[in-house]
């Protein structure tokens, strides 16, 4: 049998640790959104330019390790050019791992809004242009809707995976519970029970990420659009 005392005995720290990914993943959920939702307008927009800069932005930002794009924000942006969001040290660094989370997430957000858009009949496009709607219009008004309705549940997938990606943000210089949990284990007093602390943070995350897939299961089926 596992002991699981050194979980509960540093259950304070790794709770505090999961708070902190928790603000983590809720920032980076709405940001990452946002960027997605722009990048897909870009990929589908009839100027030429845009088009290049969404299919570029993705098909880099997709194909690079999530680690290299933190240290790109902790150690270029942050250590190098001294860009800093606030005196205090772990308000900057958490603004940072927040950025770089939300760059990475909004490519994969990108892709799978794309693909709801795809499945918006092409007439109804044509139709909003044949009343006199412009491309933004008719992609606020008619086509985002419907695009939203029809990808809830991959993007429940896509906020799960962003969630247990949290745990790269120590790359960033980040305290939230990987590297609280890696701050535990490196304590002289620290006794054997390595195995019984990852399976209670494990645990932990699975806390955080079922109720997520099925909250999105049920909504994607309440909000499905009919054929």
């Amino acid at each position: 049998m596992f002991d699981f005392s050194p979980f509960f005995d540093n259950f304070d720290e790794i709770l505090q640790g999961f708070w902190a990914t928790l603000r983590l993943a809720a920032a980076a959920a709405v940001l990452s959104l946002i960027i997605g939702t722009f990048l897909a307008s870009f990929r589908v927009s009839p100027v030429p330019v845009l088009r290049a800069f969404g299919t570029g932005y993705v098909n880099i930002v997709r194909n690079t390790p999530l680690t290299l794009v933190l240290l790109m924000c902790s150690l270029g942006l942050n250590d190098i050019l001294a860009l800093k969001f606030s005196e205090n040290s772990s308000t900057t660094y958490y603004w940072w791992a927040v950025l770089g989370l939300s760059a990475y997430t909004g490519a994969f957000v990108c892709e799978t809004l794309r693909s709801g858009i795809n499945t918006v009949p092409l007439g109804q496009a044509e139709a909003a242009r044949s009343i006199g709607l412009t491309f933004t219009q008719s992609l606020r008004m008619i086509i985002l809707p419907q695009a939203f309705r029809a990808i809830i549940a991959p993007l429940g997938s896509v906020l799960i995976a962003m969630i247990k990606n949290t745990t790269v943000a120590a790359a960033a210089s980040y305290a939230e519970v990987a590297l609280v949990t890696k701050t535990i284990i490196d304590k002289p007093t620290f006794a054997n029970g390595v195995i019984p602390l990852f399976l209670g943070v494990s645990i932990g995350f699975l806390i955080l990420t079922l109720p997520t897939g099925y909250f999105f299961g049920w909504l994607a089926k309440r909000m499905a659009v009919a054929r």
